[in-house]
Order: C-alpha cells, then structure tokens, then sequence
C-alpha cells in the first residue's frame, strides 16, 4: 500500500497566544534565542528532539500537540478520459470533479458533470481534473492515492435498479462506478474498454431476440450474457392520465408532449417502433427532438408536468407516483467480456446476483421480475 508524503505542522502560535506568553518569552523559557524560535513557529524549521521537549515543558502540553505530521497530496495521476467531453473551464471556475478508477490495465477518468452523473444525489468522486491534453489524457489529482487501487466495479447502462448493487458491493469491499448510458453506448464503452459490465436492452428486428445479436456487432470480443432481470416497459403518464392518453398513437394529437430517450437506447426503439406501427413520423411529434438521459430523467420531466408522456420502464413511473401503459416486456442482461469473468469484483456481483433477497429488492420497484436473475449463457 502506498502512503502519502507528510510533513512537520505546528500548533505553537496557537498554543502560545492561549497562555498569553510573546514569542521572546517562551523563547526564554524554552532557552533558545527568539529568532531560533521564530523560524520554528512559522514552519520554516524543524525543531530538535531537546528542543521539543523544552517548548512542551514551557508549555505545560505533550509533544504530539505542539508538532504534528500533515499528509501531503497524492501524486498526480495520468487517465484516459471517458464518458464525454471536459467543459471548458471559466475564469476562477473551480477544478472538475472526476470518478478515477482502472479497467484491466486502464486508468480512467470520468468526469462527474451533467445530469446522468447525478441520480438524484452527490456521487462521491476520487478527485479532481487539474489538467487535460489533446490526445484525450487528463490529469487527476486524487484525494487519496489509496483508493486509486482498491477494488472497482465498473457498468454502464440505464436500469435505475443500478443503484441496489452498491450497499452490497461495498460491503464486501467493492466500490461501484455507475454510468448512465443508452444500451449501444454502453456496449460501445465496453468494446473500448471503458467498463468491466455494460447493460443492454436491445431488440434483434429480425430475429426477436434481445441483446446477443447486438453484443456480437458491437463488442469484438467473447462476451457472456448474465440476466439481470425482465422488466416491463412502457408509456409512462401523468398521474391519473388528465389528458387521456391511451398509448402511443395520440402522438398524432395536437396538444400531447413528449419527452424522448436519446437515440442507441431501447426506450427510443420501442418508441421508433410504436410509431412506425401507428403511422407516425417522429418529424410531427411534439418533442420528438427532447432527449433524456434514463428513465428516472423521463418520469422526472413528465413528474415535473414539462411533458405529458415518454417511454420508460415501470420502476420509474412507481417511483414517481406516475401512470403508466405497458408495451413490452423486455430482458435487461448484464454483458461481460469473459476475460472479466474471473476478476475478484465481478464474481463478488454474480454471488450477488444469486441472492434472494436482491431479487426482492428488484421485484419491488415495480414491473421486475427477477426470476432468471444470474443466469449466464454465451453470446454466439
């Protein structure tokens, strides 16, 4: 384990001004000239082991609380940048803060900046972008080089049961690193080596088939599919549905306003598809063009009364005490390059995983069912 750098403190003018003695009297005591003991309150000195002992004895105090060792900061550390792009900075803004964390031989960093970086709380970040570089590399000054190496577990996706892993991770030692990102993206990261999980949601048109056709177009490398849950997914509403919306197709209707998912989710398309069915282009839609980022964002927006309907999962609308018409039922599988398999932090989430009571935990959120949960089968 590394340890931090540290250097000699002190509380001596504190300690001094609260006996009410001056600089040359506690030199005196202490036998030392005042210029001596000058140079040693303002830290430009290290005193002797005599003459701390003396200070201490003049002072009626222990060592310890005369003199101290403060931690230096960290080294600065070198990361690829992920998850989109640094704002630029302002004047006197201050530094950006940053999730730091390794994937296989990778450092990287995450910038903690936007909506999909909030999830309805602070997330905890390892420390801050001090400087960044045209080649996409940033430097990171952590809080605390000790957690740079500790155990991570790194997913991407949009299931806002995401969050339900984490007590469990960290209690047997694994910190979680959650992005929200619409399935193609998540898989897209995973490809490029920016998560150790990617979450997915995908229809095959042709086949009917949910996730492993995509995974195999877009990860370039053996991936095993691990169920997390099966989840309804839907028109989400407006409590009590005052506009009486009965499904998609009263897009076509002047007045209703929707709010979308970005394009590369399933949310937009099961929405693309609905449409298509319907007769509608998304060119006449009222909000077709806003775009949220998950499905807590979605309900929020609708919660919010900016929007009168939106595609999402049933978890979100029960969370925020909304309506909501189902469409699909749909398999939320958890995508795992097979060279992560064996790593300490993903066999800590698939015991997990085979817990009842997570499924319980799941299931009561509304519109899972957890039945498969931990069910692990290859990609091709």
């Amino acid at each position: 384990m590394r340890r931090k750098s540290q250097t000699l403190q002190n509380n001596l003018k504190q300690i001094r001004s609260k006996v009410g003695l001056t600089q040359g009297e506690l030199a005196s005591r202490a036998g030392i000239s005042r210029q001596a003991y000058s140079t040693l309150e303002s830290g430009n000195a290290n005193p002797s082991t005599e003459v701390s002992l003396r200070l201490a004895q003049a002072l009626n105090e222990r060592i310890e609380s005369l003199f101290f060792l403060a931690e230096q900061p960290p080294a600065s550390v070198q990361a690829e940048l992920v998850g989109g792009p640094l704002s630029e900075p302002t004047s006197g803004e201050s530094p950006q803060r940053a999730r730091l964390f390794r994937v296989g031989q990778k450092m990287l960093a995450r910038p903690l900046t936007g909506a999909g970086n909030t999830r309805h709380a602070v997330v905890a970040a390892e420390g801050l972008v001090t400087d960044r570089a045209e080649d996409g590399r940033v430097t990171v000054q952590p809080f605390d080089s000790d957690e740079i190496d500790s155990p991570t577990l790194v997913m991407l996706g949009c299931d806002p049961a995401v969050g339900l892993l984490e007590s469990g991770l960290r209690s047997r030692g694994v910190a979680l690193v959650a992005g929200e990102e619409s399935s193609r993206e998540a898989l897209m990261g995973l490809a490029n080596g920016e998560a150790h999980i990617a979450g997915c949601h995908l229809l095959d048109d042709v086949t009917g088939a949910y996730n492993s056709t995509w995974v195999q177009q877009l990860v370039p490398f053996p991936c095993a599919l691990v169920t997390f849950a099966s989840w309804q997914q839907g028109v989400i509403l407006a409590y009590g549905n005052p506009k009486g919306i009965g499904g998609v197709a009263d897009l076509a209707n002047p007045g209703i306003r929707l709010v979308n998912r970005q394009a590369g989710s399933g949310s937009r398309d099961l929405l693309d598809r609905a449409l298509a069915v319907a007769g509608i282009s998304g060119e006449t839609v009222a909000g077709y063009d806003r775009e949220e980022w998950g499905h807590l964002a979605v309900a929020a927006a609708i919660a919010s009364g900016n929007a009168d309907m939106g595609i999402g999962v049933k978890a979100a609308a029960v969370a925020m005490g909304l309506d909501f018409l189902p469409l699909e039922e749909e398999r939320y599988d958890l995508v795992i390059p097979e060279h992560f398999l064996s790593d300490g932090p993903v066999q800590v989430l698939l015991d997990l995983l085979r817990r009842p009571v997570l499924h319980c935990r799941v299931e009561s959120l509304g519109g899972y069912d957890a039945s498969n949960m931990g069910i692990q089968s290859p990609t091709g």
